[in-house]
């Protein structure tokens, strides 16, 4: 009887320059919105956290020019922030999340305003709030911890709400259980995380900030006596160090552009650098995928690709190149976070998966 009954859903997803909205109904996205926010307008607010108000405020005045009544809800979800480790899995929003999220406890980020926005819609309509797989979910095997310094453990800091929503499209194409089988899931946007799935769990990723491939715009792993030489040397605030290696490595380093397709035009009117550089990035991609081949032990049913490089057929042919004879190369183009978190919140309201409270903290045992 529970699942005939229909659920309209309304989802936020805080962005650097942007709002994203949309309602869903049950699974199907039934009105959608992209607030944008310009340089000016945010210029006010020292902090993310300070635009609260201000974003709360174009929701609404959204959701009341387009006449969707709130009171009709029966959920907001939110994206999720840089919160503590966590395991997998949609989480009420509570009190210790959001000052969580007031006071950066991973780092500041866009995504920390998630939760707070979808829990004061949720308490001035009298609807429960939710977030779905923080990045910050953490299921790495205790051996995955070790950077090779103790004073540095590695942190679990991948793309978690589209890698545990690409696995389970994975699983259906696969005609297997997700609990049953090992995927290798790389997410390739601006960012890249490659995440080895054993039976359901994220045992071993790059951090998808600091670490792995560099991507087309953050530097991923670097030589260490170099940077660390740069890093004391006094040319750089630590600022301006956060803001080279996220925003400013990779191909924004080398090429002074994040767009692929602009370097794939520059590959085509044979611009050697651009073809190197871009080869040097995939190429990467395909080593930290044949790591994660390793910490399944070579017992992997497939390699899926996902996010908005996947779109390329140049980047996917030559990861296949790469990596084709571990597994079979599954391909999810692009990424669908917000259906990703309507999903998440569905399944609760249906029954099929209880509501975890944040923290809940994975068993590391």
């Amino acid at each position: 009887m529970a699942n005939s009954k229909k659920f309209r859903i309304l989802v936020i997803n805080p962005g650097s320059t942007s709002t994203k909205i949309s309602v869903f109904e049950d699974e199907t996205e039934s009105f959608s919105r992209s607030i944008n926010h310009s340089k000016l307008e945010l210029e006010p607010y020292a902090r993310v956290w300070d635009q609260y108000d201000f974003r709360k405020r174009l929701i609404k005045e959204c959701l009341e020019d387009a006449n969707m009544k709130p009171e009709t809800l029966a959920a907001v979800v939110g994206r999720g922030g840089l919160f503590r480790p966590v395991i997998s899995g949609t989480y009420r929003v509570n009190e210790l999340m959001i000052e969580d999220g007031r006071n950066a406890y991973g780092g500041e980020h866009p995504s920390n305003l998630g939760a707070v926005l979808a829990f004061g819609i949720g308490w001035d309509y009298h609807i429960p709030s939710f977030i779905v797989d923080p990045p910050s979910v953490d299921e790495l095997d205790p051996i995955s911890r070790l950077s090779g310094l103790p004073e540095f453990p590695k942190k679990s800091l991948f793309h978690a709400l589209n890698v545990k929503a690409t696995a389970r499209l994975a699983a259906i194409d696969l005609k297997k259980k997700l609990e049953s089988i090992n995927l290798i899931i790389a997410h390739l946007g601006g960012g890249v995380s490659v995440a080895a799935m054993r039976k359901g769990k994220v045992i071993d990723a790059n951090n998808g900030l600091d670490s792995g491939p560099f991507t087309p715009e953050r530097a991923g792993s670097l030589p260490t006596f170099a940077f660390a030489e740069w890093c004391a040397s006094g040319k750089a605030t630590l600022a301006q160090i956060k803001k080279r290696v996220v925003g400013g490595g990779g191909l924004v380093a080398y090429l002074n552009t994040n767009n692929c397709q602009e370097v794939e035009h520059k590959i085509k009117d044979e611009n050697k650098e651009a073809k190197t550089v871009y080869e040097a990035m995939i190429y990467q991609i395909a080593c930290e995928i044949g790591s994660r081949a390793v910490a399944l032990k070579g017992k992997v049913d497939a390699i899926v690709l996902t996010g908005g490089m996947v779109n390329s057929s140049y980047v996917v042919e030559r990861l296949k190149e790469w990596v084709g004879f571990i597994s079979k190369v599954l391909t999810y183009p692009g990424q669908d976070e917000m259906k990703a978190l309507a999903l998440g919140a569905l399944r609760v309201l249906r029954g099929e998966e209880e509501a975890k409270i944040y923290p809940q903290i994975v068993n590391q045992e």
